[in-house]
């Protein structure tokens, strides 16, 4: 008899099994005004060129979308990753990206949908937190300073606001991609608690991380809701994926 699939019973279980036209209805679409509803276009504010916005599983990312996904982090972030003690290993990159659970925000281009830009997110939880862990952001130069990057982060806020338990976006950066960092923090981003910190190794010797982690904590849609009795979360997921602490967003 085949075995019984167990039901899910983590909040963030259940958000991560969800269809992507599902997560768009229950976790993007606001539920109080001043959070930023979910869009599928944008338009350049300079040159008024039409672009379309998709949000994507991994599993369901077609060779060419991952492929043009890995190369846009390759032109972004490839120096940044040479740099650091961790390197940059593209078939190691790609199988990350390949993780099950990760949702892509896809921006192409109306008219050939060529792919321009994206961000990928996932619920999950980093050292017991619950959290929307921001894995990637990347946009082509002419795409940068046009506030897509801050519309795409904005999407990560109003996940982690309508799904309870989760009251914080978390991410990674370089501390070489000092753009990166300028543009999270003017979004409200802070060093987060579990950041590593320079440390005393064996004979005197100094280790300086060569990434933070950074977060945002944002305002829960049960905290406008006072008489709704809130989600009771179990705890972290039993067979959770490998930390994201490695990967590094980059400024669009």
């Amino acid at each position: 008899m085949p075995k019984r699939r167990r039901s899910p019973t983590s909040p963030l279980e259940i958000a991560n099994r969800k269809t992507d036209e599902q997560f768009i209805i229950d976790y993007l679409e606001p539920r109080r005004p001043e959070i930023r509803p979910w869009i599928n276009s944008w338009t350049h504010p300079e040159t008024g060129a039409e672009y379309t916005l998709s949000l994507v599983r991994s599993e369901a990312l077609n060779d060419d979308e991952i492929t043009r996904c890995l190369h846009l982090i390759e032109q972004t972030s490839q120096k940044d990753y040479e740099n650091s003690s961790s390197g940059w290993h593209p078939a190691r990159k790609l199988k990350e990206m390949r993780s099950p659970g990760l949702r892509y925000i896809l921006v192409k281009t109306k008219d050939t949908a060529s792919l321009r830009g994206f961000t990928s997110l996932m619920p999950t939880y980093e050292e017991g937190q619950p959290v929307i862990y921001c894995y990637e952001v990347h946009l082509q130069t002419d795409l940068q300073g046009t506030g897509l990057g801050a519309l795409l982060m904005g999407f990560h806020s109003t996940a982690a606001s309508n799904l309870p338990p989760i009251t914080k976006v978390m991410l990674t950066c370089f501390l070489a991609n000092q753009r990166g960092l300028a543009f999270y923090k003017k979004l409200g981003f802070e060093t987060d608690e579990i950041s590593p910190v320079p440390r005393k190794l064996r004979y005197g010797k100094i280790f300086t991380p060569d990434y933070v982690i950074l977060s945002k904590t944002v305002r829960s849609v049960l905290d406008s809701q006072p008489k709704l009795a809130k989600e009771q979360d179990p705890g972290p997921n039993p067979t959770p994926l490998a930390s994201p602490a490695s990967l590094t967003p980059k400024a669009g």
